[in-house]
């Protein structure tokens, strides 16, 4: 068997199911949004981000999963325009909520999902997916990325399969199995003829700035579900001793290819 006939598609599929993820709905989202409001354009992830980008030639963006507009926002005055795609219309409302308080008149909110159907969809010349590929079909979610860009794709996707740093699995007493690691969008990619750019960017956990233990304890519900009476006191009592300083930082593969299609007439 050769490496083009593993089906690395249906692997991740199985592996995410085996993972027994509970997608989180558009309602989750929508009432995060306004905590993430202010935190476009800011961090070293960001930064990490865009510094990977190469915009020559570019002219539209279309920022797939885009939240409050991290990344779009950010590019959009170097563009004509930008399109930032969401499920989640709290998430579309402080987008452009955000443009409009930074004089921004060239972006445009898009209500739709991963799932959904994107024939109408504008192309763009780069399509950006920013920590938004934890989705049930990574091959079609690939395919659609590569064929809503006509020069270059940006991704992230978690590295190591864990949100949560495994000290507090271990003090609530829980096991949760890793989720599907970049590696499988590589494979992916490499089985529909692309050989994409991989580096990394390291950032905090989003445990590691709580400014006390509720907000500690709501950021680890948002990731395990929610807690028992028991877990919480273990939980506290570990958060008084140790803190946040302990807490491993998050890896993020940043992926990234040239789109290349065929010639007219070929």
């Amino acid at each position: 068997m050769t490496i083009a006939a593993i089906d690395f598609g249906r692997l991740y599929q199985d592996h995410l199911i085996a993972a027994a993820r509970t997608p989180k709905p558009a309602s989750d989202w929508d009432a995060r949004a306004a905590d993430m409001k202010r935190k476009v354009m800011r961090g070293p992830y960001v930064d990490a981000f865009i510094a990977g980008m190469n915009l020559d030639g570019a002219r539209t963006l279309l920022d797939i999963g885009c939240g409050p507009g991290t990344i779009g926002l950010a590019l959009a005055d170097r563009l004509e325009r930008v399109y930032g795609l969401d499920y989640s219309r709290a998430m579309l409302d402080m987008l452009v909520a955000n443009a409009a308080e930074l004089g921004l008149d060239n972006v445009e909110a898009i209500h739709r999902a991963w799932e959904d159907d994107w024939s109408d969809l504008p192309q763009c010349d780069i399509a950006v997916a920013s920590r938004s590929t934890l989705v049930a079909d990574m091959a079609a979610a690939l395919k659609k990325l590569d064929a809503s860009a006509r020069l270059r794709v940006y991704l992230t996707h978690i590295v190591g399969g864990s949100f949560i740093d495994p000290a507090v699995l271990q003090v609530l007493g829980r096991t949760q199995p890793c989720l599907p690691d970049y590696i499988y969008i590589v494979n992916i990619l490499h089985r529909m003829g692309i050989h994409p750019r991989i580096d990394y960017i390291e950032t905090p956990s989003r445990l590691a700035d709580a400014v006390d233990f509720d907000s500690f304890a709501a950021r680890v519900a948002w990731s395990l579900g929610e807690l028992d009476d028991n877990e919480r006191a273990r939980l506290q009592d570990w958060y008084q001793r140790e803190g946040t300083a302990a807490i491993e930082p998050i890896r993020w593969a940043l992926i990234s290819w040239d789109v290349r299609r065929p010639r007219q007439g070929a």
